[in-house]
């Protein structure tokens, strides 16, 4: 109530109440938010404002990009916090466009102040098998220590046919908080494979072909991703007096991914026009760093919260690849057949991969949070200087040939009314900072032509751009319930394709609209969880105004979602829940002339908490996409790339929660 920002915290109970497997399915209840993938790869993507969230972009417990790249499991996770808007002021810049549209921090399960060991086991359609284990304890005179354990394994078919996931997971986290000491460490562990995973699928006809049989897998049997990932964060705030904190934090990670893919092109009735074979291999070493203080005092009537801080995040990655391309009219997603896997172009050594990208993006802000009319009003100023600098490998070689060094100051200006206890308006002026895009030297797909392109200038690093926004709302808040209504404009800048085939940064893409959300427990016994947000998108400035006007790629115009929960009261501890999610059509293309529909998916669950032997046993059943609709969830998620990702099929899932 007291920030001018909107956002929102997803807790523990409702991942394990709607049995959660990772942060995306955590966010489909945020009707602000949608998910998709990478192209190419299974990486997950957070549609926050029409604007992606990478997940390797994510924060944990306020450090920046050291979360597994791909995939992160929910099971481990306390919080996941959805920030909107453009961030750079508060987290630094981003080394993608993550700190555009929003950005999204999870903090690991902490020890609570009762002894817990529970034990989680069930299974899904497909017979894929689950099972956790989940330990806490605090200990010390004060019970000021903590320790949490979580294991996690799954393993088998899922719901998509012949589709196999295997996950293995380890997080340990520990907490002190003394009187004026507090500290935490985390370290975890994920290991991540899937067996022919669902690929996106390319539209390359006159229209978008209807999405087959929501169970159907037109992947090939030899693809892959294989993805492990070790990663940690030490944080400490120091009170150095009542009125001053200090805080440091640090992380990293160490990753290495094998992804063997195969991307089909299809037309407007499905038939495979032609398909990519892609393999992948990449080792990420990364270092985030993030620390300040923070001071309180005042002048006369005005009341300051002043603050500095800096960042400091650095990333290598060795990288090969492999590729072939190949027409194959004979395989069409009603009636999937197997095609050849045989690659014919190598980059890099696939045994060895050498060093081919390098980032290392540092920043300092200065903050002032002045509080006046007895802390009715406050305002913040600030400022972040940010530095960039990239290395890349063309040839993937090793030899770094392609550098960018550069600079940049992004300000923000906020301001928060406090109307009364429960009603608070807001208004912030924010830009962000994006590192420009290394130009690929693989083959890739472009909407705009329909076909893939390989850039003339390839390895080459676009320059960083400033995306720019303004936003105003206000929030109601009773303790019971509440919500927030705001209104949001952003601009940033666009990658285009010239006409002698040279990626170039050029244009503009607009993003306005409106959201509303709303939580709590407005009647005795029901909780609401929802809202909508309403979204226009518009391309301007494009080469010889070709697309000018024309909506940005795989961002709808209306977004809804309603969760609602019951507490029945003929059965003690039986709670029923439904949810339903509305994403509006969207286009595939920035030409507009590919469309994919709207959809709406409902999902039902219940949860039975009964008393077992002194000791809380837990069951709960889930069906998603109870009506086993077909249709097509996302179109694209990379920026100006269109491709389909399909939503899964019926898909019921059961477990029991026993604590020891």
């Amino acid at each position: 109530m007291e920030t001018p920002f909107s956002s929102t915290n997803y807790t523990s109970e409702l991942i394990s109440n709607q049995q959660a497997h990772s942060v995306a399915d955590v966010l489909q209840n945020d009707p602000t938010v949608r998910t998709t993938r990478g192209f190419g790869n299974l990486q997950e993507i957070y549609m926050i404002r029409g604007l992606p969230v990478f997940s390797d972009d994510m924060l944990v417990n306020g450090v920046y990009g050291i979360l597994p790249r791909q995939y992160v499991a929910a099971e481990m996770l306390e919080r996941v916090e959805v920030f909107r808007g453009s961030n750079t002021f508060l987290n630094g810049a981003a080394q993608a466009e993550s700190a555009i549209g929003g950005s999204i921090n999870v903090v690991p399960k902490r020890a609570g102040e009762k002894p817990l060991t529970r034990v989680t086991m069930g299974s899904e359609t497909g017979g894929q098998a689950y099972a956790a284990l989940d330990i806490g304890r605090r200990f010390g005179s004060n019970q000021e220590n903590g320790i949490r354990v979580n294991l996690i394994g799954r393993n088998g078919e899922t719901s998509v046919e012949d589709q196999e996931r295997e996950l293995g997971v380890i997080s340990v986290g520990f907490d002190h908080d003394s009187e004026r000491f507090r500290f935490s460490a985390d370290i975890g562990y994920q290991d991540h494979h899937v067996d022919s995973p669902r690929e996106s699928v390319t539209p390359s006809g006159t229209s978008i072909p209807s999405a087959p049989d929501a169970s159907t897998n037109y992947a090939q049997d030899w693809t892959y991703t294989d993805d492990r990932q070790l990663f940690g964060a030490v944080r400490g705030e120091y009170d150095l007096t009542d009125d001053t904190t200090s805080w440091l934090a640090v992380g990293a990670r160490k990753g290495t991914e094998h992804n063997v893919f195969a991307n089909l092109s299809v037309d407007e009735n499905g038939n495979g026009s032609s398909y990519m074979p892609y393999e992948n291999i990449r080792e990420d070493e990364i270092l985030s760093s993030d620390a300040g203080i923070r001071h309180e005092f005042t002048t006369g009537s005005i009341g300051h919260t002043a603050v500095v801080s800096g960042s400091y995040y650095t990333m290598s990655a060795k990288q090969a690849y492999a590729y072939g391309y190949y027409f194959s009219p004979a395989t069409s997603l009603y009636n999937p057949t197997n095609l050849a896997s045989d690659m014919t172009t190598t980059t890099g050594d696939m045994g060895d991969p050498k060093d081919q990208l390098k980032y290392e993006l540092s920043g300092i802000s200065l903050a002032d949070t002045m509080a006046l009319f007895n802390e009715q009003l406050l305002v913040t100023l600030g400022a972040r200087y940010q530095t960039i600098e990239q290395e890349s490998s063309t040839n993937y070689d090793g030899v770094m040939d392609v550098q960018y060094d550069d600079s940049a100051v992004t300000p923000f200006a906020g301001i928060v009314y406090k109307a009364t206890d429960n009603v608070s308006l807001y208004t912030n002026y924010a830009e962000a900072l994006t590192p420009g895009e290394t130009v690929s030297s693989s083959p890739t797909w472009n909407a705009i032509r329909s076909s893939y392109v390989t850039y003339a200038n390839a390895g080459e690093v676009l320059n960083p751009y400033v995306s720019k926004q303004i936003e105003l709302g206000i929030k109601y808040d009773n303790s019971f319930y509440g919500g927030s209504i705001n209104l949001f404009r952003t601009t940033k800048a666009g990658a285009l394709i010239d006409g002698n085939d040279n990626l170039t940064q050029d244009g503009e893409q607009i993003n306005q609209g409106a959201e509303l959300t709303m939580y709590g427990m407005p009647v005795e016994s029901v909780k609401v969880l929802g809202g909508i947000t309403l979204t226009d998108t518009e391309l301007n400035k494009t080469t010889d105004g070709a697309y000018d006007g024309n909506a940005v790629i795989g961002v709808p115009e209306v977004q809804a979602n309603l969760n609602l929960e019951w507490d029945t009261p003929f059965v003690e501890g039986l709670t029923l829940e439904g949810r339903t999610i509305y994403t509006g059509s969207q286009y595939a293309n920035e030409s507009n002339t590919l469309k994919v529909s709207s959809w709406t998916r409902f999902d039902l669950g219940a949860r039975y908490l009964v008393n077992l032997d002194q000791h809380d046993l837990t069951l709960r059943a889930r069906v998603e996409n109870v009506a086993d609709k077909d249709y097509w969830a996302a179109a694209g998620g990379y920026p100006g790339s269109g491709y389909l990702v399909q939503g899964n099929p019926r898909t019921v899932v059961v477990s029991a929660s026993y604590d020891f």
